[in-house]
């Protein structure tokens, strides 16, 4: 199993030229969680 960094969420985002609001809303949750998973200040 293996873990996905806050560093590889973004990077992936950027390759797919998504915002974080339009990589929210694809995934249903919230870009402030986007926010916090790319920052590394929430894990789950």
């Amino acid at each position: 199993m293996s873990y996905v960094t806050g560093k590889v969420i973004k990077e992936l985002r950027e390759k797919r030229h998504l915002t974080q609001k339009e990589l929210a809303e694809t995934i249903l949750v919230s870009d402030k969680t986007i926010s916090k998973w790319e920052t590394g200040v929430s894990q789950t």
